[in-house]
């Protein structure tokens, strides 16, 4: 995607305090023997109630993999971590989905140069078409290799 070649990256996006606070009473919740960490199921379950999904065999080991190996699962604060940074890329990939849509504006599922160029003459007009049809061409080779 050329969004990470132009050097966009997510903000860092911080939780308000009621978020925070829900991610601790969901840790707590999912940690029943009060163990003081969560267990790869314990994780799943979390997941669920706050993203509404059950994770993949792969995404749980990948969490699993990336936890303190000196600890018998996640603590409150790596899983803090955790859910911070896939609430992140939830908005990041949103706010993506968002701006594809704006340039889709006949709901085709699919951006043509002529979207393209139209986008850009609204939100940059003395941009070249040139520098219009490399972004083009280079998120099309993003894409499809």
């Amino acid at each position: 995607m050329f969004f990470s070649q132009a050097g966009a990256r997510p903000r860092r996006w911080e939780a308000s305090q009621s978020e925070h606070k829900k991610w601790v009473e969901v840790f707590k919740a999912c940690d029943e023997e009060n163990k003081g960490y969560l267990s790869r199921e314990d994780f799943k379950v979390a997941v669920v109630m706050l993203f509404g999904y059950k994770p993949s065999k792969i995404e749980a080991d990948s969490v699993m993999s990336s936890v303190d190996p000196n600890t018998s699962g996640i603590l409150l604060k790596e899983f803090l971590d955790i859910v911070r940074k896939k609430n992140e890329a939830q908005l990041y990939r949103n706010e993506i989905r968002h701006i594809f849509t704006a340039f889709d504006r006949h709901y085709r599922g699919y951006l043509t140069l002529e979207d393209f160029k139209k986008a850009f003459k609204q939100v940059a007009p003395k941009l070249s078409e040139r520098i219009i049809l490399e972004v083009f061409r280079n998120s099309t080779t993003d894409i499809f290799g």
